[in-house]
């Protein structure tokens, strides 16, 4: 599975600094996904979803992330039940589907908290954070990316893979700025 992970992460590129979205090397994503092709086992299902998801390909990703998260329940390991779940969510984000991700993800959050689930549960907050700042409600992102920080700090994650939590703290406190404007007063 970190294989496949750090396959992903050699095609995100970096996060676009106003809305957060990994920039992706569209090359790279459509040639892994050409070498997935029709694999259905859980592992390649849960990249297929990322993957279509970060191309943008969003009805595509929502099948796969429903097949993944069919599969995965088959399996009945609940943590990867709870994985596929967020992954799914993360697709409900980029359809601008906004209540139901937050919905679900606060539910993966409960979830993973429930059964000491950290590095799940870093997951889900920074992804509930993620569809907070795409509601343009930046208070409750930056409370969610301040929590992921913190859980993966407690992981003793890397720098590199705090990255993508610290970027969107620095991102989230420059959008609560603005909006307070010069008075530091919430518009």
């Amino acid at each position: 599975m970190d294989t496949v992970w750090s396959i992903i992460l050699s095609i995100i590129l970096g996060y676009d600094p106003s809305t957060l979205r990994e920039r992706v090397d569209l090359l790279a994503a459509g040639s892994r996904l050409d070498e997935l092709g029709e694999l259905r086992s859980l592992s390649a299902l849960n990249e297929k979803g990322v993957l279509l998801r970060l191309v943008g390909r969003l009805d595509e990703a929502w099948q796969v992330a429903n097949e993944a998260l069919r599969q995965a329940r088959f399996t009945g390991d609940r943590e990867q039940v709870l994985g596929a779940r967020i992954r799914r969510a993360q697709v409900l984000q980029y359809q601008g589907k906004l209540d139901e991700a937050v919905t679900e993800l606060s539910g993966c959050v409960d979830e993973a908290r429930t059964h000491e689930w950290t590095a799940l549960e870093a997951f889900a907050v920074q992804n509930r954070g993620k569809t907070h700042f795409d509601q343009k409600d930046y208070e409750a992102a930056l409370s969610d990316f301040t929590a992921a920080v913190f859980l993966r700090e407690r992981l003793g994650a890397s720098k590199a893979d705090l990255e993508s939590s610290l970027i969107a703290v620095a991102v989230a406190e420059s959008f609560l700025d603005e909006q307070r404007g010069p008075r530091g007063a919430v518009d």
